[in-house]
């Protein structure tokens, strides 16, 4: 769609807050108003509709798509989305290490083992590692550890997971930066350590790099909407 408001606010109502397009409230796919909990988040859609010029697009208002996406689809039933992400468990990226070269072995070792000891204090989850790719078996403990961690979520964190769990692989590393004990950029560095550490050796990628960069800000965007819901 073109740009047709000249004006995008914030705008308190029956005790939550919706976005003004020259005074017409901006609506969810399904047709209902976009609600928002609080004036922080309300501000921060408006601001991206203000800054929209053009032809905009809906993967042009990264903010306002993830707020529609946990109203329609998260807020009425959080319990597929909770038990969906919970299945990262079983396959998380820092379970599986590299056999070689010892180098990157190291420093998968370096940069991965702390986080699975976060996750160990913080919800008695206890990953186990293993190497190569062949599916190991996760404690039955420490998977319906995180699954109950997910499951304290609410609805606004399950759609910052929701981002951040599938783009890092990692149920780990999501909860580590919804949680705010690990910043999007150094999740996401983590993540993606093996392909890194070959660029290092080999030349870098740009494919890869736009890729990667695509991938931070949209971790970005999940952050920034948990920040301001729960602000």
């Amino acid at each position: 769609m073109k740009r047709f408001w000249r004006r995008a606010e914030a705008v308190a109502a029956d005790g939550g807050w919706y976005v003004a397009l020259d005074g017409k409230p901006i609506r969810v796919p399904g047709g209902a108003v976009l609600r928002v909990p609080n004036q922080a988040l309300a501000e921060g859609l408006a601001a991206e509709w203000d800054q929209a010029e053009g032809e905009v697009k809906v993967a042009g208002l990264p903010l306002t798509r993830l707020a529609g996406t946990v109203q329609e689809r998260i807020a009425p039933d959080p319990g597929p989305v909770a038990r969906e992400l919970a299945r990262w468990a079983e396959t998380d990226l820092l379970s599986y290490r590299a056999t070689h070269p010892d180098a990157l072995v190291a420093v998968q070792a370096a940069e991965w083992d702390p986080w699975l000891d976060w996750a160990a204090a913080r919800h008695g989850a206890r990953l186990a590692v293993t190497e190569g790719v062949a599916p190991i078996s996760q404690p039955r403990e420490a998977v319906a550890a995180l699954a109950a961690a997910v499951a304290a979520q609410d609805h606004w964190g399950l759609g910052a997971l929701g981002v951040l769990v599938p783009v890092l692989g990692s149920l780990v590393l999501g909860l580590a930066v919804a949680e705010g004990a690990l910043e999007p950029a150094a999740a996401h560095r983590l993540a993606t350590l093996d392909e890194i550490f070959q660029e290092r050796r080999w030349g870098t990628d740009p494919e890869a790099a736009e890729r990667r960069r695509r991938i931070l800000a949209e971790a970005e965007q999940a952050v920034r909407l948990l920040t301001l819901a729960h602000g």
